[in-house]
């Protein structure tokens, strides 16, 4: 996304007001241009023969996002059963499609290995029920590094206090349960937070999972995770993905050759591939002046983008109706019945009624998870591609409020 002679543009041309012109506001819109961008950055980042990017679906799980993904030769992360189905739908292959709950029953995990995907397992108690029970289905361990990283304690999933993974420092118990149960443990895998800037914190996080891989001697790939942090505003700094694959490329084919054979490196990037993609588009219904501050009212809340109210999330905001207005002071709120901002101070070419206003990196983490919440209607998403518009997800209506709600039409009668 740019600004192109005060305009604001997808890098594909497409017409973000032209877009609302047609499919209505608020309205979430993504680039696959960006996308296939991002995933192709990875791959040349990393000099290795068996390298494997599976795309974390949680940030973005619209199902022909998902096939995009599959056709352009990526894996998957799920965290739920039905992601798996969702991934299956779209058109990955079971085995390329990683299963990495937590906290959920021993009956998910059995649900997964049905369809034949591949099974990660974060806690000693699943390991050794599920190890009991389908000892011939290979299975990836969650390791916790007890590392403090990411971009805040919400996004931060390796320390010590986390509820993901297993204790690095519960590796003799884990290896007792492989022994017992006669497990053959094909992977390993950590993840320790979101929004992380600094290469050393994986090369760190690296360093403890490769010393816990020795001890296994039938693996088949090592998964770190992600979190890599992207940009949300001009100037803003990102992980220098470049540094980290030269130097994680040379460090992992070191590991390979002590190891004795070349196993797959995995990440799973979620944020990273499809943040920059998207935005979101809202109409300003009321410009609202107080004593103290100028409020740009929109027609949408922190149903629809919840990481400024949820992580205190920046997302740039941009006047897409009067780009070259004079600049002011706003702060942009929401429609909820509650405190409801998505940003404070904001200087912004003069907003009126009726203009329309754009949220950048709205590609993730935005449509996934958002809400009824105040009976709102969920917005429509629409596919940049090869220059064309596609409605990938219509808008919402009051029927499908009313879906799922068992209404005996007798009582509504009167």
């Amino acid at each position: 996304m740019n600004l192109n002679n005060g305009r604001f543009e997808l890098p594909s041309g497409s017409d973000p007001l032209a877009l609302v012109a047609r499919f209505g506001a608020p309205l979430y819109v993504y680039d696959a241009s960006v996308m296939q961008r991002q995933y192709q950055r990875m791959l040349r980042a990393f000099d290795l023969p068996r390298l494997k990017i599976n795309y974390a679906c949680k940030a973005l799980s619209n199902v022909h996002v998902l096939k995009r993904f599959a056709q352009w030769g990526t894996g998957l992360d799920t965290v739920s059963i039905q992601e798996v189905e969702l991934g299956l739908r779209a058109g990955f292959q079971p085995g390329d499609i990683l299963f990495t709950p937590n906290s959920v029953s021993l009956e998910e995990y059995e649900m997964a290995a049905q369809r034949g995907v591949r099974i990660n397992i974060d806690s000693t108690s699943i390991l050794e029920q599920f190890g009991n029970l389908h000892p011939d289905v290979p299975v990836c361990i969650r390791f916790n590094p007890h590392i403090m990283a990411g971009g805040g304690h919400k996004i931060s999933v390796g320390h010590i206090d986390s509820k993901f993974g297993i204790s690095i420092h519960q590796l003799p118990h884990v290896l007792r349960i492989v022994e017992a149960t006669g497990l053959k443990v094909e992977g390993l895998h950590m993840h320790t937070g979101s929004d992380i800037l600094d290469p050393e914190a994986f090369l760190t996080g690296a360093e403890i999972l490769l010393d816990q891989a020795r001890h296994f001697p039938d693996l088949d790939f090592i998964d770190f995770g992600s979190g890599f942090k992207v940009p949300y505003k001009e100037g803003d700094v990102a992980t220098d993905i470049e540094e980290l694959g030269r130097r994680l490329s040379m460090r992992f084919r070191a590991f390979c050759e002590s190891y004795g054979r070349e196993l797959a490196l995995m990440f799973e990037p979620g944020k990273f591939l499809v943040s920059e993609a998207g935005y979101f588009v809202v109409r300003t219904n009321v410009v609202k002046t107080t004593p103290s501050t100028v409020f740009a009212c929109v027609d949408s809340g922190f149903n629809h983008l919840i990481r400024p109210m949820f992580y205190d999330a920046y997302h740039h905001i941009v006047n897409l109706s009067n780009p070259l207005g004079k600049p002011r002071i706003y702060t942009v709120v929401g429609y909820i019945c509650e405190t409801d901002t998505f940003g404070v101070n904001r200087k912004l070419p003069e907003v009126r009624e009726g203009d329309y206003l754009a949220f950048f990196n709205a590609g993730a983490y935005c449509y996934s998870m958002s809400s009824n919440y105040n009976s709102r209607f969920r917005p429509a998403e629409v596919l940049v591609e090869d220059g064309q518009a596609k409605l990938i997800r219509r808008r919402e209506t009051l029927e499908d409020l009313l879906a799922t709600q068992m209404i005996d039409e007798r009582e509504f009668a009167q």
